[in-house]
């Protein structure tokens, strides 16, 4: 039996891993389109700063592992896949079979449709390759335009910062972290960044980019920025542009079942390019985000295996994230749903900040700033969906009593006494 994974992140090593525990005698092959050994794209922001070398962004830190757990690692890029034949086409017309496949390629940035954006001095801050391109630009005092505050422009702002450049960002929506953040909330990170030397433009995006050097930014305000170095990160999409005429079914991004099992036999999908089960709505969706990456890889890799059928009963969407200090979080359907119930607590000048959606009695959401002793209480009484009752109005009178409003819930007491 061989077990072929395309894909080396955190789905694609966890899901291998898996594979080998459950399976010690079948083949474990991970097939990786980069020249590196497997690593955390999360883990180039501190390579930027410093902190890490470049053997410091890897998955795994010994040198054999991979050899010693008797993981093959093919360095190749993958053309297309015939499940017809149970074959993958490689580079330079080479072909690979296989008995089960998992399909694990993560995510692909994407650049904005703008005049200039494959230029020299443009890069995205998504591979080792493109971490040593910026290292050799932004040097202390050099100007810098970061186009996209999302969670990853977010990231990446704080190593930029550390290395002295002046950094000016760049985001089209009204606030910072527009997809995980509400308006309130994403406001106070950009005060947060503002107050700490860095300059953000919400409410405008880049239009062009001058092929000068330096680079001249143009934005549809009417304003140019003098760059040294652009940076773009405006979203990704999921990398699954290769499996044209494959026969796998791909809507956003590859359609799965309850096992995470496509409709061909033999083919499962995991992390960023797999539309899985979502904990909160019921329906599927794409999540570009590490935690379900590992729980998809761990379940493909258990139903990969003779015998073995584990249900996935979807992911919490979750995102912690750390702005130059200030910790932001969301939990679930942070937005509110039709006919719920929300409170919200604020304090801007000491950066604090709460939103608890309910439904009915049932806590769905959350956004917070700043209060990290929260993060597990919230995402405990999220995913055990516990019903609040009447601690419901005591949270919608202070949501800071999360903590006793889960101990009391899930210990059957009702207002603190039984």
């Amino acid at each position: 039996m061989r077990h072929v994974i395309i894909g080396s992140g955190p789905a694609g090593v966890l899901g291998a891993e898996a594979l080998r525990r459950y399976d010690a005698e079948s083949e474990v092959v991970i097939i990786s389109d980069e020249p590196e050994p497997p690593y955390s794209r999360m883990a180039i922001p501190y390579l930027l700063r410093d902190r890490i070398k470049e053997d410091g962004t890897y998955l795994r830190k010994s040198e054999n592992y991979f050899e010693d757990k008797n993981i093959e690692i093919i360095q190749s890029r993958v053309m297309s896949v015939s499940p017809s034949h149970k074959t993958i086409e490689l580079t330079s017309e080479k072909f690979f079979s296989y008995d089960r496949l998992l399909i694990a390629t993560g995510s692909t940035p994407v650049s904005p449709p703008i005049e200039g954006v494959d230029q020299l001095g443009v890069h995205h801050c998504w591979t080792l390759e493109d971490a040593r391109h910026i290292a050799q630009r932004a040097k202390p005092n050099s100007k810098v335009v970061l186009m996209g505050a999302g969670f990853i422009g977010c990231i990446i702002l704080e190593a930029l910062a550390s290395r002295g450049v002046d950094l000016t960002v760049v985001e089209r929506e009204n606030r910072m972290v527009p997809r995980m953040m509400n308006e309130v909330s994403g406001n106070l990170i950009k005060n947060w960044c503002e107050g700490r030397g860095v300059r953000v433009l919400t409410g405008t995006q880049v239009v062009g980019i001058s092929d000068t050097q330096p680079l001249e930014v143009c934005l549809a305000d009417g304003q140019n920025l003098i760059a040294d170095l652009v940076i773009t990160a405006t979203g990704v999409k999921p990398n699954n542009s290769f499996l044209e005429g494959s026969g796998i079914e791909i809507d956003h991004g590859i359609l799965v079942d309850d096992h995470l099992k496509t409709g061909i036999s033999d083919v499962y999908a995991a992390g960023d390019v797999c539309q899985g089960r979502d904990f909160s709505t019921g329906g599927y969706s794409v999540q570009a985000i590490q935690p379900t990456a590992v729980e998809h890889g761990n379940v493909a890799a258990a139903n990969m295996v003779e015998s073995s059928e584990v249900v996935h009963r979807g992911c919490l969407n979750m995102n912690i994230l750390d702005t130059m200090g200030l910790i932001s979080t969301s939990f679930g359907l942070w937005e509110g749903v039709k006919g719920g119930e929300s409170v919200e607590l604020s304090d801007p000048k000491r950066y604090r900040y709460i939103d608890l959606q309910f439904d009915n009695d049932v806590l769905v959401g959350a956004n917070a700033l700043g209060l990290t002793e929260h993060i597990g209480v919230i995402r405990g009484l999220i995913q055990s969906k516990l019903r609040l009752g009447n601690w419901k109005e005591r949270l919608l009178k202070n949501p800071l009593e999360l903590m006793e409003a889960y101990v009391a819930v899930a210990h059957g007491l009702d207002n603190g006494h039984k």
